[in-house]
């Protein structure tokens, strides 16, 4: 054992400190990868924080009433898993031994998985604690929605261990900076102030005064100084928080703590320690060095002890609840449809219907869609990151969510697009609420590390993304976005869709509501587009197959084919074409991924293999489109960045018009003989 007393810390707290420590270095040498210096300096803080403060049950990861837990410096991950395992998750002692192997429940950095009890992914830098302002906001709204005096069935924290990379990456300012704003009490950051960064001592970069800076955005800051294992100053900063405003508890602490040559070094960051000193750092501990992966008997009835506790905690909830179904039986059925992932409401019955001949914005009959479903929704929030008039997310007497007004659905991101992004992932994982956000397209670059995120872990979010070409007109380049469709087609597990008009915005918005298995981007133009006549077209509602023939010719000649504003272009070709004895069939294309997860029969009527004149046309980039054009079909969009001028100037000038459609067809069926 160490000889040193560490205040607050019993010797079999110790024991269980180290244990953990050990797990995490044993795990990182035998993947011969990893980063074990983190979880060595963070042991202390986080043991005293799992079996003394969070409310947890690992016999249920998916209780709605638990603490949640983001360890936002996710590289530390062996820290999270020995915690997993110790605490009795499915997370095996096996496990630990297969750290970051094919296959293993123990990646290299941890993944959104309930059942094991992994909140959220990280491990890009600032993504995690920007997802736990998205669930401290889930939390304050569904807390302020059911709650009664007397019941508090919501009455969760979020902890966060965050370290000087998540500090430094711009998504957590701007998220950090909305939480104060907000006043989000519930929000926890344990912040692993250890000085080391990959490149060395922090002073490298790293010189701004945090502490300040926290308190700036209205956050209630308190420093522990030491080596990160007085746990009596830290379990004195855990007990003082401040209402009304997130906390944050900057622990000094010291990377590879314990290790004789690589403490306070930035080699111990992101490399295993190597056998001999992990003999060093056994022997002065008083561990047998010979032992991997040791658990000491003392251990694990203590931890037995936490999974007694969370049981215990999670029945009386389960007692809790009953009465409080008996009382208020109404919103007790709600808590449990919602939780169950139900929709409450006939979409068909409420969503709008558009008229052949009006003609209307796709992003306005968005608007329209959650004019109609948002009052019927209570568990969906939405929001815009400060383009409400231009993105049309806001629905009639919708409320703003402020620190006044915890009952309010309209969340005001201001302009800070990443952090919507990360938030809106954090909200959606709240296992009852459902969110979207919005903003012009071209700015989802700002928001592509939060998508990418969603993409990999399958959260249900919706991008809201308006002005979605160089329809945007006289905003110029900067504003029209240009190679991004095919930029986030090229993401998995992410449904784009591009409606053609009003209706397919309606199906697209009927399909985002009832599908839950990932993130979803709607892509909306700011210019009028006419509403397609369903009576001579194709059904709109074939918009949940990805795509649809909207003109049907038996033998076609040519298949013109396109997504969102420019499928109108395609359909005036087609009728040129058709004066001319030319049969173009016209196939409307809102969702390339949907339409990849039909079968081939129906993509093969949709596109048929014996017809090898093609044209797309869509006022973007060609990329990706050679899959269904062919070697002898013809792309016709941008091949460069737009201009500013009137929409109807820029697609005129690009080349983006039916009279091109319409030679490209001649060509392509010239092409084909």
């Amino acid at each position: 054992m160490n000889a040193k007393k560490n205040p607050g810390l019993n010797e079999l707290d110790e024991l269980c400190i180290q244990t953990i420590r050990f797990l995490s270095m044993d795990g990182v040498q035998e993947a011969k990868s990893g980063h074990p210096g983190m979880p060595m300096g963070m042991a202390p803080a986080t043991y005293i924080l799992w079996t003394k403060y969070m409310n947890f049950n690992p016999a249920n990861p998916r209780w709605s009433n638990r603490d949640r837990f983001v360890l936002s410096a996710g590289h530390g991950s062996m820290l999270l898993y020995s915690m997993l395992h110790l605490c009795g998750y499915d997370i095996s002692l096996d496990e630990i031994k297969k750290f970051r192997q094919w296959g293993s429940k123990t990646p290299g950095h941890p993944e959104f998985n309930l059942d094991h009890g992994i909140e959220v992914t990280t491990g890009p830098l600032g993504q995690g604690i920007s997802n736990a302002v998205g669930m401290a906001i889930a939390q304050k709204y569904l807390a302020n929605y059911f709650n009664r005096d007397g019941f508090p069935v919501i009455d969760y924290k979020i902890f966060v261990i965050a370290g000087d990379g998540d500090l430094q990456e711009g998504v957590s300012s701007e998220a950090c900076s909305l939480a104060g704003h907000l006043g989000l009490d519930n929000l926890i950051v344990i912040y692993d102030d250890n000085h080391i960064s990959i490149d060395g001592d922090t002073k490298l970069s790293f010189t701004e005064d945090r502490k300040m800076r926290f308190e700036a955005y209205g956050w209630n800051v308190q420093e522990v100084s030491g080596d990160g294992n007085d746990m009596a100053a830290f379990e004195t900063a855990l007990d003082m928080t401040v209402q009304g405003k997130p906390a944050m508890i900057k622990l000094r602490t010291h990377i590879a703590y314990g290790s004789p040559n690589k403490q306070d070094t930035s080699e111990a960051h992101g490399a295993p320690l190597g056998e001999d000193e992990i003999r060093l750092i056994k022997e002065k501990f008083g561990w047998d060095p010979n032992m991997k992966f040791h658990i000491p008997a003392e251990v694990k009835p203590h931890f037995k002890k936490v999974i007694e506790k969370g049981k215990k905690a999670e029945a009386l909830w389960n007692k809790m609840f009953e009465n409080y179904a008996e009382k208020y039986p109404d919103l007790a059925k709600e808590f449990t449809s919602a939780a169950a992932g139900k929709l409450t409401v006939n979409l068909d019955e409420i969503l709008p219907t558009f008229k052949a001949g009006e003609s209307i914005a796709t992003r306005s009959a968005s608007g329209k869609v959650l004019a109609a479903v948002m009052p019927k929704l209570p568990m969906m929030m939405g929001g815009s990151a400060d383009l409400t008039p231009s993105n049309n997310t806001i629905w009639k007497d919708a409320k703003d969510f402020q620190r006044e007004s915890r009952d309010g659905r309209y969340i005001r991101f201001g302009i800070r697009e990443h952090a919507m992004g990360s938030i809106l992932n954090g909200i959606s994982v709240s296992g009852i609420l459902r969110a979207y956000g919005g903003t012009f397209f071209v700015f989802s670059d700002y928001m592509r590390p939060s998508v990418r995120v969603a993409a990999i872990s399958k959260y249900p979010s919706i991008f809201v993304w308006t002005h979605d070409s160089i329809g945007v007109g006289e905003d110029g380049p900067t504003h029209q976005p240009v190679e991004h469709l095919a930029s986030l087609r090229a993401i998995p597990n992410l449904v784009v869709f591009r409606p053609a008009d009003a209706n397919e915005t309606v199906q697209a918005w009927k399909y985002t509501l009832e599908h839950k298995d990932g993130p979803i981007a709607l892509l909306l133009t700011r210019q009028n587009l006419p509403v397609l006549d369903q009576s001579k077209y194709g059904s709109a509602k074939n918009t949940c197959k990805g795509a649809y023939v909207l003109v049907d010719e038996k033998k076609p000649d040519v298949i013109l084919m396109a997504s969102g504003s420019e499928v109108s272009l395609a359909i005036s070709a087609a009728e040129t074409l058709a004066k001319d004895g030319v049969k173009a069939q016209v196939v409307s294309m809102p969702s390339w991924e949907l339409f990849e997860k039909q079968d081939q029969k129906y993509k093969d009527s949709v596109l048929s293999p014996k017809v090898k004149a093609r044209v797309a046309v869509e006022a973007g980039v060609e990329l990706g489109w050679h899959k269904y054009i062919g070697d002898k079909g013809i792309f016709i969009g941008m091949s460069s960045f737009g201009a500013s001028a009137p929409a109807k100037t820029c697609f005129e000038k690009f080349g983006i018009t039916a009279e091109a459609v319409t030679e490209a067809a001649k060509k392509s069926i010239a092409n084909s003989k």
